[in-house]
């Protein structure tokens, strides 16, 4: 069972557990997207090259139609890449549909010399899996219908003798090809799992387990700064009285409860929402794709009441409390910093009010 599972891990997960392939999987399409843009740059610039030669060379005036297809689907390609987001299903499926048009080529150059064995063919298969990080059951199909399919075509092209090897090859080097697609997949999605590993002891906040301050200000940042983000909301919260807190109890408690809070707040928030530990006993929450004010004064009101159920002191009678500043991002802030001032002000208007727990910067 043990061999089983770990070839089934290998075929579908290059190697690692599900979980882990999935935390990585992002990452893997975004470096797919990446290779690939570049070499269909590549491929344009080679179809364009092998079009102009058909119109003066004759020998390859039989795949002229074929080379200025193939340039303007590299062109669209491209125009795709500048389109398409870097870990869509679809930038993926670009990719493999630009395989099947390489193998294509592959076969117009082997109809060309039907007496000869189709070498660029097997050089693809053996090539193409190298530049792909994905499921290699996927390109154990890919190859798989490609082999087929040129086989099929070539059997009444070629001369009995020539196919037969190609046939051969064909197998042998699919069958290599898949290999080499596992052993690629497998040694460098641990890449990106280590990679992966040290982003998050990077970003982690060591004592809660949230975003650390540096986490929190690229990841704001980086919202801020894509042109399609126009909504957001920035909670900027700290805990009331708080040295007060450590000079009553010790640091030992004062450590508790600012790791019970950003538990509490580890579990409020579970919707894609940034969320970190600015340094101290200061947090920040970020909602994106929102400015529904009246959304943000019941998320407020709600973590004031859960916190001061939710985080404990040794001395069970006295609740701790926090103050929330809430500001409203609509697209004019250039960054981070700017909608933090917004937020910090208005939790110092919150403090100086003890009546009302949170305020909303107007």
């Amino acid at each position: 069972m043990n061999v089983l599972k770990t070839i089934r891990n290998y075929y579908f997960y290059c190697g690692i557990e599900k979980d882990e392939y999935n935390a990585v999987k992002k990452d893997a399409y975004i470096s797919n997207f990446e290779v690939w843009k570049i070499l269909h740059f590549l491929m344009a610039a080679a179809f364009c090259l092998l079009y102009l030669a058909s119109l003066r060379y004759s020998m390859m005036e039989t795949n002229r139609r074929f080379y200025l297809l193939a340039f303007l689907y590299s062109a669209c390609a491209i125009v795709c890449f500048f389109i398409l987001r870097k870990d869509s299903i679809l930038a993926q499926f670009l990719i493999y549909l630009s395989m099947s048009l390489l193998f294509l080529f592959a076969a117009f150059i082997s109809i060309n010399k039907p007496e000869n064995n189709a070498t660029t063919f097997i050089v693809l298969l053996v090539l193409t899996p190298m530049f792909m990080i994905d499921k290699p059951y996927f390109m154990t199909i890919e190859l798989s219908v490609a082999s087929a399919v040129f086989l099929v075509w070539m059997h009444d092209v070629k001369p009995i003798d020539v196919w037969r090897v190609d046939l051969v090859n064909a197998v042998s080097f699919t069958v290599i090809g898949c290999f080499l697609n596992v052993i690629a997949n497998a040694l460098r999605i641990r890449e990106f799992v280590l990679t992966r590993k040290i982003r998050i002891q990077r970003d982690t906040d060591e004592m809660t387990g949230l975003r650390n301050k540096g986490s929190l200000t690229r990841e704001i940042d980086g919202f801020l700064e894509d042109k399609s983000a126009k909504k957001g909301l920035l909670f900027v919260l700290d805990i009331d009285s708080f040295k007060s807190i450590n000079d009553t109890y010790g640091h030992d408690v004062g450590d508790d409860v600012i790791i019970q809070l950003g538990g509490f707040l580890g579990k409020y928030f579970t919707d894609h929402e940034i969320v970190g530990r600015f340094g101290g006993d200061e947090f920040i929450v970020f909602i994106k794709n929102t400015d529904d004010l009246e959304s943000a004064r019941k998320k407020a009101e709600e973590l004031v009441a859960g916190v001061s159920k939710s985080v404990l002191l040794p001395d069970h009678a006295k609740a701790v409390s926090i103050s929330i500043g809430i500001a409203a991002y609509n697209g004019h802030e250039n960054n981070y910093s700017d909608l933090f001032k917004k937020a910090d002000t208005a939790m110092y208007q919150a403090k100086a009010d003890p009546e009302n727990r949170f305020y909303i910067y107007e």
